[in-house]
C-alpha cells in the first residue's frame, strides 16, 4: 500500500503544479479585475503598486514549484545504483526464505523515494558575473532555448526584490491564451532577441540563421541564433530616459549533452518539473545604458557582438576540450538558494483562496464564469486592440 502511494505521488509531481498554476488563474484574475475597478478613480500609482504586488504573488507561486519543488535529483543516487544490486540480491534471498519480508519492503520503499521522489528537492542555480542586490530599471536580454527561460528571468528578479516589475515581450500568438492573453499582451522588458528557441535538433532553423548572418557580413554563431534588433531597439528607445542598465544574461542547462558530446534540446517546463532537472548556470553581464549605442544601425552591430560573447561562453560550456572547464562558465560562481519564505506564502494564499471558492456553490459558479467570460472578454479586447 505504501509503495502504491509513493508511485501515485510521483506521478502527481508534474500534474499537481500544472493543476495549481491553472486552477488558481480565475482567483488571480478576479482579484486583479476587482482591484482594477476599485482603483478606477484613484491615482494610477496606487493601481500600479497593488497590481505589481498581485503579479508578484502569482509569480512567487510559480517559483515555488520551479525552485523549491523541482526534478533535481538527490546527490546520493549514484551510491544507490552502484551498491544497490548486491544488497538487493541478499535481501531477495532472505525473502525467499521467508525472513525479513517486511524489512525488505521498507528498504525498497526507501530506495524508490530516494531515487524517484524528485519533487522534494531544491533546484541548484549557479550565478556568475554581476547581479546587483538592489532592483533597477533594466532591459533583460537573454539567449532563448526553452519554455523555462521566462521563469529564469523571474528567478533573477526575485533575488533583487523586483519580481512584481518584470514584464515580457512574448510571441503574438500568446495573446490568445485563456484569461492571461490580454494581461500578457501588456507586458514588456524581458526580451529574447533570437525570436524563437534554439533547438540543436532543428538544423534547418540554425542553418538559415547562420546563412543570414553570413549574408549580412556578421560572424556566424554556433550555440545561439542570429539576434533580431527590432524589439530591443524599440524598447531601449522608448525607455532610455528611465533605464539604469541592460542585463545581458546567458543561460546554460547542465546535463544537456549526449554520449557523443553533442548538445541536446533544453528541458521543457514539464521535464523541468517531472524528470531529473540539470543545474542551471546563469551568467549576468551588467551594461550601463550609456554604453549602448542609440542608433539602430549601430545597435544592431552591438547586439550581435553581445551574442558573439554569449556564443563563446556556450562553446566553452558545451565544447571545451578540457573537462575541468566544461559544464561551467569562466569565473567564480555562487550557488544561489531561494528561501521558502519568498515563495511558500504565495502558494498558500492563492491555493487557499481558490479552495475556499470551490467549497461553495456560488463560488464554483463564479469560478466557472470567470474562466468562460474572462476568456471571451480577453479575446474580444485583444481583437479590438489589434
Amino acid at each position: 500500500m505504501l509503495l502504491s502511494l509513493v508511485l501515485h505521488m510521483y506521478s502527481m509531481c508534474c500534474v499537481l503544479p500544472a493543476a495549481v498554476l491553472l486552477g488558481t488563474a480565475p482567483t488571480y484574475v478576479l482579484a486583479w479585475g476587482a482591484w482594477r475597478l476599485l482603483s478606477a478613480f484613484l491615482p494610477s500609482r496606487f493601481y500600479q503598486a497593488v497590481d505589481d504586488r498581485l503579479y508578484c504573488i502569482y509569480q512567487s507561486m510559480v517559483l515555488f514549484f520551479f525552485e523549491n519543488c523541482t526534478g533535481v535529483q538527490m546527490g546520493g543516487e549514484n551510491m544507490h545504483s552502484t551498491h544497490g544490486s548486491k544488497t538487493e540480491n541478499k535481501v531477495r534471498d532472505l525473502i525467499k526464505e521467508g525472513i525479513l519480508e517486511q524489512l525488505a519492503m521498507q528498504r525498497r520503499l526507501c530506495l524508490l523515494v530516494s531515487k524517484n521522489l524528485y519533487f522534494l528537492q531544491v533546484l541548484k542555480i549557479l550565478l556568475y558575473g554581476d547581479l546587483p542586490k538592489n532592483k533597477e530599471n533594466i532591459i533583460y536580454l537573454a539567449n532563448h532555448q526553452s519554455t523555462v527561460d521566462w521563469i529564469v528571468a523571474d528567478m533573477l528578479a526575485i533575488r533583487q526584490n523586483a519580481l512584481g516589475h518584470v514584464r515580457y515581450v512574448l510571441k503574438d500568438g500568446l495573446k490568445w491564451l485563456p484569461l492571461y492573453g490580454c494581461y500578457f499582451s501588456q507586458m514588456y522588458l524581458v526580451i529574447f532577441p533570437e525570436g524563437t528557441r534554439y533547438n540543436p535538433e532543428l538544423t534547418k532553423v540554425i542553418s538559415a540563421s547562420q546563412t543570414f548572418a553570413a549574408q549580412e557580413g556578421l560572424p556566424v554563431l554556433k550555440h545561439v541564433l542570429t539576434p533580431r534588433i527590432k524589439a530591443t531597439h524599440v524598447a531601449f528607445d522608448s525607455m532610455k530616459n528611465y533605464l539604469d542598465a541592460i542585463y545581458d544574461v546567458t543561460v546554460a542547462f547542465e546535463g544537456t549533452v549526449d554520449d557523443k558530446g553533442q548538445r541536446k534540446e533544453a528541458p521543457s517546463m514539464a521535464e523541468f518539473l517531472c524528470k531529473e532537472c540539470p543545474k542551471i548556470h546563469i551568467h549576468i553581464d551588467r551594461i550601463d545604458k550609456k554604453d549602448v549605442p542609440e542608433e539602430q544601425v549601430y545597435m544592431k552591430r552591438w547586439l550581435h557582438e553581445r551574442f558573439e560573447i554569449k556564443d563563446k561562453l556556450l562553446i566553452e560550456f558545451y565544447d571545451s576540450l578540457d573537462p575541468e572547464r566544461r559544464n561551467k562558465f569562466p569565473g567564480e560562481s555562487v550557488n544561489s538558494k531561494l528561501s521558502l519564505k519568498k515563495t511558500l506564502p504565495s502558494f498558500l494564499i492563492l491555493s487557499g483562496l481558490t479552495a475556499g471558492m470551490l467549497m461553495t456553490e456560488a463560488g464554483r459558479k463564479l469560478y466557472v464564469k470567470t474562466w468562460v467570460y474572462g476568456t471571451l472578454i480577453g479575446c474580444l479586447w485583444v481583437s479590438i486592440k489589434a
